[in-house]
């Protein structure tokens, strides 16, 4: 990330708001919230928030609440974004492996899809859980495994051919963490020792396969260092179309399952 610009890093934002926050962030953020309990009045701290969609959410549910809400992010172009669509909330930068909170802070800590992207997972699940009160509820969520979310799976596999097999393996960061029982032993190595991991359901849903593509093209492959040219990305989308047209509705939008894992402590 540091060899991005102030404005590039904006630039990648927002581009991950339009495009991926709809199609991916959005629902789940509401399975996260009805997962830990959130209440008007609690004090909630999201910890790689990106554009905040679950700290907006939570704020929409607070009402006039909303002021107990924070949301942490270590880049600055997310929290530029974050700050414009939602001025009114608490946004910071921070990373997850030196939360600056005091202990039990916050009734409420969530962190929507960032776990597998942390420096050192452990560390961070240890700092949400200290910043945790007692009787509060953290709620972490990671993507399944890519067998089991067929349009990543097509999309992993036609990237690996058009682009090469190092832009594959960025593609296929996200679910990296998508084996439950890997999952259970790093709760379990983190101290996260009555955490309950569960699987729930999901759907991701674009509005056509040039906007999948451009989801992780535009919104995020820049902070890795990934650059495809126009060529590139229209082949990708030219046979993706053909790969998911099972999932493509007479309108040409795309929608398949999207499972998720939760980790729920409730200290």
């Amino acid at each position: 990330m540091q060899h991005l610009s102030n404005s590039e890093l904006k630039q990648t934002a927002a581009n991950y708001e339009k495009l991926m926050v709809p199609a991916l962030f959005t629902p789940w953020a509401e399975q996260l919230l009805d997962a830990s309990g959130f209440r008007p009045g609690h004090r909630l701290l999201d910890v790689a928030c990106g554009t905040g969609i679950v700290a907006r959410t939570a704020a929409q549910r607070a009402g006039a609440s909303s002021s107990s809400i924070i949301g942490l992010d270590p880049n600055p172009g997310m929290i530029s974004v974050a700050r414009g669509a939602a001025p009114e909330l608490d946004w910071r930068e921070g990373a997850a492996e030196t939360l600056p909170f005091d202990d039990q802070s916050f009734d409420i800590v969530t962190s929507q899809f960032g776990l597998m992207f942390f420096e050192d997972r452990q560390a961070a699940l240890r700092e949400m859980q200290r910043v945790v009160t007692p009787g509060g509820c953290l709620v972490v969520s990671v993507f399944d495994d890519l067998a089991n979310i067929p349009g990543y799976r097509a999309m992993a596999e036609i990237v690996e051919q058009v682009a090469g097999e190092d832009v594959a393996a960025i593609l296929q960061m996200p679910f990296s963490l998508g084996d439950a029982e890997t999952l259970k032993t790093l709760c379990s190595d983190s101290g996260l020792s009555n955490a309950e991991v569960m699987t729930r359901d999901g759907t991701a849903r674009f509005p056509d396969s040039r906007t999948m593509v451009l989801a992780d093209v535009r919104g995020w492959f820049p902070l890795a260092d990934i650059s495809l040219d126009d060529e590139q990305i229209d082949e990708i989308v030219r046979r993706l179309d053909s790969a998911l047209s099972a999932y493509r509705a007479p309108d040409g939008s795309l929608s398949f399952p999207m499972p998720a894992h939760l980790i729920v402590m409730k200290p």
